[in-house]
């Protein structure tokens, strides 16, 4: 069987886009065509065909991603899938070649992906970059600790009409935390404020709360409510599908709002590892968090991303790192005054998968060594590795796409 890698043609794009939409037993509308196409671009369009027929898929979005100290292009990953009739025959691979190697002739440093199986992209390169918590907390036991009450005032507004002040506060909050990619007003429109009916899975409508502190937007919460009645009493549950604060006093503001919802047993929904709210509330175990492995990072260039990124001390390191997929990585690389190929002795050894998951600040190369995911070649190089990419805070990334 001979498999081709190509573009689609403008004529057969939705038909590639078909494919992907079986994989994930997606039921295919008109509105989800219009959509991808205004925010995918067809040269970023992958399709594995076998003949004329499209039977794998893969594409990446023009994403730009906040890094510790600036921001760098992105790929961001995404419309992954392969049959089921031709799995198992390397097509997902040479998929992920093709990308990959067009984001490097593209200077592109780096590539992102939300894992539907969390299994398959460690082989390819790509590391975990920014966990997160999942939240499912109990509203009855919700309270602020030492709580001075409202100080801003909420409004519920139209989806159209919360674009624009959605927009500001994440645009003041972006550059802040590693994780967070760029959004144009097309990428609001169309995605985080968009409400096609099969996204609700059973859900209500999008509602849109926003915080206004002395007049400007500060923070706001996206929900949905899953309602749930027994026995007469209300175990409705509020969803998040994103809640971003400009400060502390607007976040406690914002949750005030969330967890005041009138008949809510629960709220859901994803939390920055950062986020003060565990920190905030009296019963914080109440918050049920758990853990989930979040964004996955992909170094395509490693120069370019080693220089792309702020670094902490006057100290240096010499990274050997292996790169079995994207040869051009491999070798020896110093991190410091210089971001530089060298011939020198390595300090440490690692992949570059382990190199991603240290990159955005999520991890640091001595918890990684206590998981041999990292050798120490020489005396003190991760203590000293570790203070070079230290962060202020671990990086979050509010949405998958």
């Amino acid at each position: 069987m001979t498999i081709e890698i190509r573009n689609p043609s403008a004529d057969n794009w939705r038909a590639a886009m078909l494919t992907a939409m079986a994989v994930f037993a997606d039921e295919p509308r008109d509105d989800d065509f219009d959509r991808f196409t205004k925010t995918l671009v067809r040269e970023r369009f992958y399709a594995a065909y076998d003949g004329d027929a499209p039977v794998g898929t893969a594409a990446d979005f023009p994403f730009t991603l906040t890094v510790p100290g600036g921001e760098l292009a992105a790929g961001g990953v995404t419309w992954v899938a392969v049959l089921p009739t031709h799995r198992r025959q390397g097509i997902l691979t040479e998929l992920m070649r093709r990308e990959l190697a067009d984001l490097h002739e593209r200077e592109e440093p780096l590539a992102v992906l939300w894992a539907s199986e969390a299994a398959i992209y460690g082989r390819f390169g790509y590391g975990l970059a920014a966990p997160h918590f999942e939240m499912e907390a109990d509203r009855s036991r919700f309270a602020l600790r030492d709580d001075p009450g409202p100080r801003g005032k909420v409004r519920m507004l139209p989806l159209e009409d919360a674009v624009e002040p959605c927009m500001r506060v994440y645009d003041r909050v972006r550059p802040t935390i590693p994780g967070f990619i760029a959004r144009t007003r097309v990428w609001w429109e169309q995605f985080r404020l968009s409400d096609p009916e099969q996204w609700r899975r059973g859900a209500s409508p999008k509602y849109a709360a926003i915080v206004e502190l002395d007049g400007e937007p500060a923070a706001y919460a996206i929900y949905r409510i899953k309602q749930e009645w027994r026995q007469g009493f209300s175990h409705s549950e509020v969803r998040l599908v994103e809640a971003l604060a400009a400060n502390s006093t607007a976040e406690r503001d914002l949750w005030r709002f969330v967890f005041g919802i009138d008949l809510i047993a629960r709220v859901e929904g994803r939390l920055d590892p950062a986020s003060p709210l565990f920190l905030m509330v009296v019963d914080a175990r109440s918050l049920n968090l758990r853990a989930s492995e979040g964004l996955w990072l992909r170094i395509v260039d490693i120069e370019g991303a080693l220089r792309g990124r702020t670094y902490g001390g006057d100290g240096e390191i010499v990274l050997d790192v292996r790169d079995e997929f994207c040869p051009w990585n491999a070798g020896r690389w110093r991190v410091g005054g210089e971001i530089e190929r060298t011939d020198a002795d390595a300090d440490l050894e690692l992949d570059v998968a382990d190199l991603a998951s240290v990159y955005l600040g999520a991890f640091t190369f001595s918890r990684l060594a206590a998981a041999d995911r990292v050798r120490e070649v020489k005396e003190g190089a991760l203590a000293r590795a570790d203070d070079l990419f230290r962060t202020p805070r671990p990086p979050y990334c509010p949405e998958d796409f």
